[in-house]
């Protein structure tokens, strides 16, 4: 009996090692099938940022490959690009009501050999061609309005051709995002606008424009500002020093419409961080936002508080 139970107690104990190690291998088999097909995919494991070769249906050239991104921010890397490609933007945030979601594209320098459209049912709107992407331009497009489609160009030599870019995510008031449209006007924003730019723009800043430097962008310029105060700032855009104490220096995007030129006038200048960058958005005569502002303090209509001592 004693050498029965030592029998039954093997056989159980063999069985179970044996499970042990098939379910070990079942694991290793099922991770290096999700790797491969990850791979295969080419999706990003991140959701964020996307690479990805041509190369892998080079035989099927006019395949259409669906991408979808989860991020409010990332890129894209498509090496010797054939077929088209789409992206899905699908970012885990949700716009508040009266509110718009848009994808801002901005190509990398050496970008080149795909052409950028919005995809909708089907139908195409050209966004930017390879000529706007070597000169940088940024581009947006509301997310109501479809899918990005990057479609490879029809040349036979794809050797050396990276189609690249970084997206970012916006939320604006109106459908169309003025900051980054070509034709927008320079107009002034309202005294309401003002104010609330002073308490939600990324950046909120006293100064005046010591320099405007020519860029290969024909839609914007780059204007080296001098500053006295800084009521707000997001990512440290500009920086103490640049000629004086208590004085901060930096540089901002500023439309070609609206004539930037440097001078002794002092201006409220607010905007935004894109890529990295200030983008101005309104931008009063400091001693015409002064009034307004100590007005709605006189009246407490005003949003937030500053310092303007």
């Amino acid at each position: 009996m004693h050498g029965s139970c030592s029998l039954n107690s093997f056989s159980g104990f063999y069985f179970e090692r044996v499970e042990q190690i098939l379910g070990v291998w079942m694991m290793f088999l099922i991770t290096l099938l999700s790797a491969f097909v990850l791979c295969g995919s080419q999706y990003s494991s991140d959701q964020c940022n996307w690479r990805g070769s041509g190369l892998t249906h080079e035989s099927h050239a006019r395949d259409v490959e669906q991408v979808y991104l989860r991020c409010a921010e990332g890129s894209l890397e498509w090496l010797y690009p054939t077929g088209a490609i789409i992206i899905n933007l699908r970012p885990n945030l949700q716009s508040r009501p009266g509110r718009y979601l848009h994808a801002c594209i901005k190509p990398r320098a050496d970008s080149q050999g795909a052409l950028l459209y919005v995809e909708r049912a089907g139908e195409l709107r050209p966004l930017l061609s390879e000529a706007e992407q070597a000169a940088g331009r940024v581009r947006c497009f509301s997310l109501r309005e479809g899918a990005l489609f990057v479609e490879a160009s029809t040349l036979q030599d794809i050797s050396k051709r990276i189609t690249a870019f970084q997206y970012q995510l916006i939320s604006t008031e109106t459908p169309e995002d003025e900051l980054y449209l070509p034709t927008a006007a320079c107009r002034p924003c309202t005294d309401q606008e003002v104010l609330m730019a002073l308490c939600t723009s990324d950046f909120a800043v006293r100064g005046s424009i010591q320099s405007v430097e020519e860029e290969h962008d024909e839609d914007r310029a780059s204007a080296v500002v001098s500053l006295s105060r800084v009521y707000r700032q997001k990512s440290h855009l500009f920086v103490s020093g640049g000629g004086g104490r208590g004085r901060w220096t930096g540089r901002m995007k500023i439309p070609q419409v609206c004539g930037p030129r440097a001078g002794q006038s002092e201006f409220l200048f607010t905007g935004a961080v894109r890529f990295g960058e200030a983008w101005l958005e309104c931008a009063p005569h400091y001693k015409d936002f002064i009034k307004l502002y100590r007005s709605a303090l006189d009246s407490g209509t005003n949003p937030c508080h500053i310092d303007t001592d």
